[in-house]
């Protein structure tokens, strides 16, 4: 008997329509498109601007879209995992609320955080049910509503973040595709480079901690790139390595889109060219948990059955990793 592995076999996407530039950026501090461009690679983001909406609306959105897409009746979905680092509140599960919204009853849900990495967590989280063989249809959600922790004031963290959704189904196979291989590591001590300081049980929310705006996004830039850059790239190495693969048996490289030059780097550190680095940055900006399975939605009519595909991410915590996939299915 075949072995069984967890294979991705509908993608979907939802980002709002608002789009916010870096023209615009420019009215609000103190930055310009050529210098936001250049350092991050990002001419764009999408916002959700409606009052009321959260990441559930993202993520009901982006499952909608694969449901569509690929006729699924959402009965037969059995768990739905939302990966987020902004649910819609604390204690309820934004996942549960998702599953019902979109007509999985006879789901169980729940919600992963991992910051930027909760996606590909997500995914070795749901292919391990998958090959258990205690389920047979899972759907993978990656959303969140950056725009809800962001302060339009401070140029360090605005200019990188954007809202949106991916959505992914995963099913067993057994032709040899799906998940071949993983590399996930975590480093605690990263976490007071990239956090949101108050409003969890360390440093609940009170009039103080409102007036000194602590309940944003705040990141030390630098140490978060030199970090990045080196332990994407190393993760990727690994998995390469001990799967005795070469570039040239990569087909594409898909990258959490925290920065182009960061891409970039991870894809010189194994020496791939850049036709088969997947770039969607430029128009959506660092949308955390929904990076991954936006470039798979974008880039889904180029991939073809079989195709080699390296995972990898990396997020505040510090927490990043690296997945070795071969692609399902010919669009």
């Amino acid at each position: 008997m075949n072995k069984v592995t967890a294979a991705i076999t509908a993608v979907g996407k939802y980002v709002p329509d608002y789009i916010l530039t870096n023209k615009e950026l420019e009215t609000m501090v103190e930055t310009n498109d050529e210098w936001i461009e250049s350092r991050t690679g990002i001419k764009e983001r999408r916002i959700l601007k409606d009052a009321g909406q959260g990441t559930s609306f993202l993520a009901i959105k982006s499952a909608e879209n694969l449901i569509e897409k690929s006729n699924l009746d959402p009965k037969e979905i059995e768990l739905v995992i939302l990966c987020t680092a902004t649910p819609d509140m604390q204690a309820a599960s934004t996942g549960a609320y998702v599953a019902t919204k979109i007509g999985a009853v006879n789901a169980f849900s729940f919600d992963l955080e991992s910051a930027c990495s909760s996606f590909l967590y997500g995914l070795s989280v749901a292919a391990g049910y998958i090959e258990s063989g205690r389920y047979k249809k899972i759907l993978l959600i990656g959303a969140d509503k950056n725009s809800s922790m962001i302060d339009y004031t401070d140029r360090a963290t605005c200019i990188i973040f954007g809202d949106g959704a991916g959505a992914v189904l995963v099913e067993p196979t057994t032709d040899g595709n799906g998940l071949q291989d993983e590399y996930m590591r975590s480093d605690g001590s990263g976490r007071e480079f990239l956090n949101v300081a108050a409003g969890g049980s360390v440093l609940p929310a009170t009039e103080e901690t409102v007036k000194e705006r602590l309940h944003f996004a705040r990141q030390d830039g630098k140490t978060v790139f030199k970090n990045a850059v080196f332990n994407m790239a190393d993760v990727c190495e690994k998995v390469l390595d001990r799967n005795g693969m070469k570039k040239k048996d990569i087909d594409w490289l898909v990258a959490h889109q925290a920065n182009k030059r960061i891409v970039e780097a991870t894809a010189r550190r194994i020496n791939l060219e850049s036709s088969k680095v997947m770039l969607n940055i430029q128009n959506y900006g660092n949308t955390t948990s929904a990076t991954l399975p936006l470039l798979l939605a974008d880039y889904e009519k180029q991939l073809k059955k079989g195709d080699k595909l390296i995972l990898a991410a990396f997020g505040g915590g510090f927490s990043w990793g690296s997945i070795y996939f071969k692609w399902c299915y010919n669009s």
